[in-house]
């Protein structure tokens, strides 16, 4: 078992408990995070804890602090890839000012009750930063992973939210897709989403990065459910399809042949991946996205994934002043990937060294997007001299 490790700078502090029991852990986490003003901390934890005695814990220990998390699928810490802990990210009055809002119930998805909820939250922050000016807030979204919920969320939020950016990751649990779990008020909830809106003087930057290039191999859904399942690619039973584009055979296809070959569709200009969660008895795909009939996806390609993320971090250091921390969401079907590249040490190593806090999504936040197997992240900078 690790010791609770941390980080700090003047106002952020970052850290890790890998303590199985939750007590233990949410004492050792508390500690390395805690600060004089602190004001906010976003925790990332192992849906392995016994959940209602680690809010208990967190409750006692940080009192009036903002307090907002939600469970993973593995984290990313002081200490680079581990499962099984809880890690994150402190932020300290007056540098920082942050408010939360609950979004509930999301099988019964209002969009006006979703505005109702930022403005809310906008208007709560603003009376805590009263002077707040353009480019020194973002928006922070976590969202129940096994919700189905996250597109018409993240649409929804981001319209409401005006020239405040957004990104986020969907929680998880442990590739178990059972149940996964937000944060806020206090308590974990399921079929929910927490918001969090950071006002900071500290200079931010928002991105994404992904490492696929499209193959031009291409499939069009024929027949689609309303629960993400594709019934249909090329009107042919669409596990079948898949498995024949790719060149394997339907028996092979796993998590990792996921990963490896994911389907991509082209929005904007843009190629967004919409990633495979499991094959079904009667051979249709279960997506981690949602998926329409009619939409042509096309089979994508892996690149680098150590060096695209390489070059990502070093522009990021080119264009922001001092990075203090990045607060990253990094899908699921990445780690698989990583994992079998055997790559993944090396990928811990470069988060590590850029000062990442984080965890494994089912599912990625980019502005009004949805998406799968990219890295999603805010870098917060230091103010310049």
């Amino acid at each position: 078992m690790y010791p609770a490790a941390a980080q700090e700078s003047a106002q952020i502090t970052t850290g890790v408990s890998c303590a199985q029991d939750p007590a233990s852990a949410a004492k050792e986490f508390f500690e390395a995070v805690n600060r004089p003003n602190l004001d906010t901390v976003l925790f990332f934890c192992s849906p392995q804890y016994d959940l209602a005695v680690l809010s208990g814990e967190l409750n006692t220990l940080f009192g009036d602090v903002h307090l907002v998390g939600c469970t993973t699928a593995g984290e990313i810490t002081p200490r680079g890839y581990i499962e099984g802990s809880i890690t994150g990210v402190g932020f300290s009055a007056p540098d920082f000012v942050a408010v939360s809002e609950v979004i509930s119930d999301l099988k019964h998805l209002s969009i006006s009750l979703v505005r109702e909820v930022v403005q809310s939250a906008i208007a709560r922050l603003d009376q805590k930063a009263p002077n707040r000016s353009p480019g020194t807030t973002f928006a922070f979204l976590m969202i129940d992973g096994m919700s189905q919920q996250e597109e018409q969320v993240a649409s929804s939020v981001f319209n409401a939210l005006g020239d405040i950016p957004l990104l986020g990751g969907s929680a998880g649990d442990d590739l178990s897709y059972v149940a996964s779990y937000v944060f806020q008020n206090g308590s974990f909830h399921s079929a929910s989403a927490a918001l969090v809106l950071v006002h900071t003087r500290h200079p931010f930057r928002i991105f994404k990065t992904e490492h696929f290039s499209s193959t031009g191999k291409k499939m069009v859904v024929t027949a689609a459910g309303s629960d993400r399942r594709v019934e249909e690619l090329n009107a042919v039973p669409a596990a079948r399809e898949y498995a024949r584009v790719i060149g394997l055979p339907k028996e092979e296809l796993n998590p990792l042949v996921f990963a490896a070959h994911p389907l991509v569709v082209r929005v904007g200009g843009e190629y967004h991946v919409r990633s495979i969660q499991r094959v079904n008895e009667d051979d249709s795909l279960s997506f981690l996205c949602a998926i329409d009939e009619g939409i042509v996806l096309t089979v994508a390609e892996s690149g680098d994934i150590v060096q695209d993320l390489e070059n990502q971090f070093a522009e990021l250091r080119a264009s922001v002043n001092n990075v203090q921390v990045v607060i990253g969401c990094d899908c699921i079907l990445r780690r698989l990937e990583m994992e079998r590249k055997e790559v993944k040490s090396a990928i811990s190593e470069i988060l590590l060294g850029n000062k990442v806090i984080g965890f494994s999504t089912y599912g990625e936040q980019y502005h009004s997007m949805h998406v799968n197997q990219t890295f999603t992240a805010v870098a917060i900078g230091l103010e310049p001299d």
